[in-house]
């Protein structure tokens, strides 16, 4: 078998039962051992770390993640806020009739398949308009407002894909509703500005959360309030995205800022967007790095559009009308609106309209 040459520190064992081996596969070096868990799909990693402590340590650590992201072994896959089929309801409540309920989809590109985790454990369902970022292979939701009362909240959940479950986090320090949010791996933290408080004002405040430490850290405030902004990360820098102060509802503004994450200072950019145009959920970035509409790139999907980035190509879906059928396409950016656009089938359980989405490389 070819190995990377890539190289990873293996860590000692931690204390082991009698009945576990010490070595990572009995009679193969470390390297290979390790070589040969790297090379695993994801989708096998739960059952895999149940097979002995030693494994399960390694498969949930920082260090082995960032092995396999290197040696070119991660998975880029979509995470969508996606409306369920009025047949079924992941928290066993009928769905058809009144509000929607929604669930969470994961889409993987490489084998075209689409998957619906298991429902995060809040008490009401999947808050309507949470937010979803991903850093480090975890997949976080904040935010929202309760599908019952539609009160806004604060909680916070992250999946972990190794041990396919959901953790309860530390609350977002405030209520705040229509938010920019993105991830940084590199980072190690989430990043959220903007929106509006529970008096409908908009807001220029900023937060960090830290995925590992389970810890909220406030930025430096923006230049000025973003309600129904947008975020995304580019390089080393959290971007949000157009967004309206409180005196002009719905004034989508063309600027943008963005917050290094070397200096810590905020970089007003104008005419960074189409004045005018929500941003929510549509934003993209072309292969000349500048920031482009996925609303405009397609007439098909011009209508509810929802973009995910994963590497070169993005999972766009959309109506071409108002009411119309909800449809897919896998774009290959290109340079700013232009790219190439495949449209792809997908399962009726998984056609419905989609609110939000963020990309999770696992």
């Amino acid at each position: 078998m070819a190995t990377n040459h890539t190289t990873m520190t293996i860590t000692a064992s931690p204390p082991m039962e009698s009945s576990e081996f010490t070595e990572l596969m009995q009679g193969l070096p470390e390297d290979l051992g390790l070589e040969c868990l790297a090379r695993l799909s994801y989708t096998s990693h739960g059952a895999t770390s149940r097979v002995c402590r030693r494994w399960r340590h390694l498969l949930r650590s920082q260090e082995f993640y960032y092995h396999r992201q290197r040696s070119g072994y991660t998975r880029k896959v979509a995470c969508l806020v996606q409306v369920l089929p009025s047949q079924i309801s992941l928290e066993g409540r009928k769905s058809g009739g009144g509000a929607p309920i929604y669930g969470i989809t994961v889409f993987d590109p490489v084998g075209g398949t689409w998957d619906r985790l298991e429902p995060a454990p809040y008490p009401n369902g999947l808050p309507v308009f949470c937010q979803l970022a991903s850093c480090e292979g975890k997949l976080v939701v904040m935010g929202g407002w309760d599908p019952v009362s539609y009160d806004p909240v604060t909680d916070v959940f992250v999946y972990d894909f190794t041990t396919r479950r959901w953790e309860q986090r530390t609350p977002m320090l405030s209520k705040r509703s229509f938010f920019a949010a993105a991830g940084s791996s590199c980072e190690g933290r989430v990043y959220v500005a903007g929106g509006h408080d529970e008096g409908k004002n908009a807001l220029s405040s900023a937060w960090a959360y830290d995925v590992r430490g389970d810890t909220w850290t406030e930025l430096a405030q923006m230049s000025q309030a973003r309600d129904e902004c947008e975020g995304v990360v580019i390089g080393r820098e959290f971007w949000v995205v157009s967004g309206y102060r409180t005196e002009s509802q719905g004034g989508f503004e063309g600027s943008a800022e963005s917050h290094g994450f070397d200096s810590g200072e905020w970089r007003r950019v104008d005419g960074a967007w189409r004045q005018s145009q929500c941003p929510r959920s549509c934003v993209g970035v072309g292969k000349d790095g500048k920031l482009m509409s996925w609303a405009e790139s397609e007439p098909a999907v011009r209508v509810a559009t929802c973009g995910v980035m994963l590497g070169p190509w993005a999972l766009v879906g959309g109506a071409q009308y108002q009411g119309g059928p909800h449809e897919f396409y896998m774009a290959r950016r290109g340079e700013g609106q232009d790219g190439k656009y495949e449209k792809i089938s997908v399962p009726d359980e998984f056609s419905g309209f989609v609110q939000s989405g963020c990309c999770v490389e696992i």
